[in-house]
């Protein structure tokens, strides 16, 4: 069945009568809850149910969203959240921006597609209309700089040339069908077939919405390229409003890095790798500060007349190095020691150092205190936590440990 968004891509509202309404449920695109509605048929509709690569709408039955259209056999399942009465007259209201979008953006791919047979013969074999950006899969290895140069010339030239865009509907058993570009029917198509023709450029079998000149289209940026699947090429692109919104952010990004880094947009890399090297530098030597305040910690517990045989030690700033260099120049052969870095209550890291059987004992139930998973061998247990502000619990469980082995000898 053709449906009116496909008859006219550009009808915004549309009359119509509600045929059928069942109860059910809806799978959240990003996972989740199912959501409770219903399934509503309509006679016809201007919403696209998602297909051929392309998206479906959202819009409005009279003033109920809709939230998804899928495709079964001949009809276009509206998903809504309130029940309809079969037979009602209900008026359906389309949200152009989005399927203005998914236009530019289809009939963007069928011009590359075209010419970049036309080209250099590489064929298309899938692609998808994302939400930020579009994909295109091409059947070669590579496509070089220059190809992607003189690709993006030729479509943009076509697109000042005002090439008209028209749509065709030809008997399944015409024979005009087989000359027609295709990846091939869906199993369950049914009626006529949807022929999209770039005139004297391109005849495809598409059941897509789309623009009617390819001056429509405003412009088409390539943005390069990306290792496909198989020995393939992911060719990635921009078509019309979305080119105006990369570089409104660009420009916005623009302004912002100007006013941060105090110079002009040519000068802005050469300013981020001179900070990139300042940064490594000051790393550098907060690591090396970091490791002579581990030593000097272990060198002052170990000045004392009469040691603890439990160490504990918290610090904010520090990494498993840090806490390893003060393990290595305590000693752990007499001596406990729990070590702690990161966040005072949250999330963070933790070292368990001593004798190799009560650290095998206690370096599990520490880290089940502290809510998080550790491992270790030879008298070192270590690992990662998210509930720092329980370490008075861990300390008073090796003050007790600590404590009975005194007693013992």
């Amino acid at each position: 069945m053709v449906f009116q968004c496909q008859r006219d891509s550009w009808a915004r509202q549309f009359a119509t009568k509600v045929v059928s309404c069942q109860a059910a449920e809806l799978r959240p695109e990003g996972g989740g809850e199912p959501v409770r509605g219903f399934q509503v048929v309509l006679e016809d509709t201007i919403l696209f149910p998602e297909g051929g690569g392309q998206p479906d709408d959202r819009g409005l039955i009279g003033d109920v969203p809709v939230l998804r259209v899928t495709r079964r056999g001949p009809e276009a399942i509206h998903f809504v959240q309130t029940e309809l009465e079969p037979g009602a007259a209900v008026l359906l209201s389309l949200d152009w921006e989005r399927r203005f979008d998914h236009m530019q953006q289809h009939s963007g791919q069928h011009l590359i597609t075209a010419i970049a047979d036309l080209m250099f013969g590489f064929k298309t074999t899938s692609w998808e209309l994302g939400r930020q950006r579009s994909v295109i899969e091409l059947d070669t290895p590579c496509v070089t700089a220059e190809q992607i140069e003189a690709l993006e010339r030729s479509v943009n030239e076509k697109i000042r040339e005002r090439v008209p865009v028209t749509v065709r509907e030809l008997a399944a058993d015409d024979p005009e069908v087989e000359t027609v570009r295709s990846r091939g029917l869906p199993d369950d198509h049914t009626g006529p077939v949807r022929v999209i023709n770039i005139e004297g450029i391109d005849s495809n079998m598409c059941c897509g919405t789309h623009v009617s000149n390819l001056s429509d289209l405003q412009v088409i940026k390539l943005l390069g390229t990306e290792k496909g699947k198989k020995n393939k090429t992911n060719l990635v692109f921009l078509a019309g409003n979305r080119v105006l919104k990369s570089i409104e952010q660009s420009h916005n990004t623009e302004k912002a890095l100007t006013s941060l880094l105090k110079n002009g947009p040519g000068e802005h890399v050469e300013a981020v790798k001179r900070l990139q090297s300042s940064v490594k530098l000051l790393q550098k030597n907060n690591l090396n500060l970091l490791r002579d305040i581990a030593v000097l910690i272990a060198r002052d517990f170990k000045s004392k007349p009469v040691q603890s045989q439990l160490f504990v030690l918290h610090r904010k700033e520090g990494d498993s190095e840090f806490m390893n260099i003060i393990a290595n120049e305590i000693g752990t052969e007499e001596t406990l020691l729990f070590l702690t870095v990161g966040d005072e209550k949250e999330a963070g890291l933790f070292l368990l150092a001593g004798p190799v059987e009560a650290v095998e004992n206690l370096g599990p139930r520490v880290a089940e205190l502290l809510g998080g998973k550790g491992a270790g061998k030879r008298g070192r247990f270590q690992g990662k936590v998210t509930k720092m502000s329980r370490r008075g619990e861990v300390e008073a469980l090796l003050q007790e440990f600590v404590s009975h082995q005194r007693a013992e000898t």
